[in-house]
């Protein structure tokens, strides 16, 4: 038995990762973002700072050109605090004037002729006077002749510092979301599955044999469309048991019946109890219960080949009152008993092409039936028509009649018209429903008709030939 994972397992297995994979998602989204915004707002924090120091240190220059240097090393410490940078002036040849957080050597002159009065960034170390990667920002400007550069930077650090600062933040709201998540969908996916469960469970009880057991309704549709689907099937399993059991003991009622007999009547003129005289009353009794015991074996046999597909018709052209007759002879004991009327069979030839021994079993069956639900004194009439398609034949029976709801059910495998009357036990419920199978095996259709009080019908018509069948 292959016990692998159950549905609970994997549907909360996949929610589970699905739920991870967005919150990954979600994770390097807000790196990216998060990391470009504070470049963003840096370099234009920066920009601005750096011509607003380059505003100042032109002024001061202008306007004391032998004492600017303390006021404007104060300036750059006043923006470096409230920026959170770094700043520096130098002069055209890279010499370093004015500089926040630490001495520094000179600038490389090359480098700074990248910068201009509106600004310019680059992302260096500036041949490594800074001593690791930075981003810059530098404006240049003009002052007693000599053209200068402020230049606002801002360790690469600083951004892995505020990168990581947003990511535990997020980390630690995600781990909490997390587990509150996966506990809903936990308990979710329970009750999700746990109809399933109920399913396989009632399943297995339903396996046992247990037929009496049901589904609840359920709020989900899926789950209540199965339901109803599964409570429908099991409505059936229970009649079609009930069926089968019934089939069981007719069948064993039926061959018990006429073994006992024979072998009573066998028994009894082997001994001597039966006078030489009636033996031979009682031995055409013993061939009338072998005929009914062979009746019985064949319908069996038949039965078992339809349902294998193996039932192949040997298709002759013959009379089709022939079977008929052949019929009402072997019921003629029967016949006489109900004093049934017999009518319509005073007609001209009427061909059928078909297997005469299947159609045999189809009459034999339809007339067993009429007579078995006459009424005694009524009537059984045949009625035949022909075109060039088809032959058809019905076979009607005066009496009680079928209720509606029974018409729809005639048909079906150990289904007896007769049993809630507690009338006429014999049969196995099989006559009607082989009757037909041998009917739509020769491509023809049999259909039913009933009028309470006055008469049933049954009527089926055969195709003529092979190209009418197909």
């Amino acid at each position: 038995m292959n016990n692998g994972k159950s549905i609970f397992t994997r549907y909360f297995a996949i929610c589970s990762a699905v739920i991870l994979i967005s919150f990954c998602c979600l994770g390097t989204v807000l790196l990216l973002v998060s990391s470009r915004y504070f470049l963003d707002e840096k370099k234009s924090l920066m920009l601005k700072d750096a011509k607003a120091l380059a505003l100042y240190t032109q002024y001061k220059m202008l306007a004391e050109p032998d004492g600017w240097r303390e006021d404007v090393r104060e300036e750059l410490k006043t923006y470096s605090i409230g920026s959170n940078a770094d700043y520096m002036i130098c002069s055209d040849d890279g010499f370093v004037v004015a500089v926040t957080g630490g001495d520094v050597g000179d600038v490389d002159k090359g480098i700074l002729k990248g910068f201009d009065e509106e600004g310019a960034y680059i992302y260096d170390d500036l041949g490594g006077t800074l001593g690791e990667v930075c981003h810059i920002m530098g404006v240049s400007f003009r002052a007693n002749g000599p053209e200068y550069y402020v230049l606002a930077y801002s360790p690469k650090s600083e951004q892995d510092n505020y990168t990581k600062n947003i990511m535990e933040i997020f980390m630690v709201s995600a781990i909490a979301v997390l587990l509150v998540v996966m506990f809903l969908v936990y308990f979710a996916t329970l009750k999700l599955t746990a109809p399933i469960t109920e399913v396989a469970e009632i399943a297995k009880k339903l396996g046992g044999g247990d037929f009496s057991v049901t589904l609840p309704e359920y709020t989900t549709r899926e789950f209540n469309q199965l339901s109803e689907a599964f409570n429908e099937m099991a409505a059936n399993l229970k009649s079609y048991d009930t069926m089968r059991n019934s089939f069981l003991a007719n069948v064993s009622h039926e061959l018990r019946t006429p073994m006992t007999s024979i072998g009573g009547f066998v028994d009894g003129i082997l001994d001597g109890t039966i006078p030489k005289s009636q033996q031979g009353y009682y031995l055409r009794i013993i061939s009338s219960e072998v005929g009914r015991l062979t009746r019985l074996v064949k319908s069996m046999l038949n039965l078992a080949k339809i349902e294998a597909g193996e039932l192949e018709p040997n298709k002759t052209s013959f009379a089709v009152t022939e079977p008929i007759l052949d019929t009402l002879l072997t019921f003629e004991p029967r016949i006489n008993e109900k004093e049934i009327d017999i009518r319509g069979l005073d007609v001209q030839r009427i061909n059928m092409y078909a297997d005469i021994d299947l159609i045999h079993q189809v009459m034999y069956n339809l007339i067993e039936n009429a007579i078995k639900f006459v009424d005694k004194g009524g009537y059984i009439e045949f009625n035949f028509a022909e075109d060039n398609d088809q032959t058809t034949v019905s076979i009607r029976n005066s009496g009680e009649g079928l209720e509606e709801d029974e018409l729809p059910l005639v048909f079906d495998r150990f289904y007896k018209t007769d049993k809630s009357r507690g009338i006429h036990a014999q049969g196995l419920g099989l006559g009607l429903n082989i009757a037909r199978s041998i009917v739509e095996i020769h491509g023809g259709k049999i259909m039913v008709k009933s009028v309470k009080g006055e008469f049933t019908e049954f009527t089926f018509n055969i195709p003529k030939n092979e190209k009418n069948e197909e």
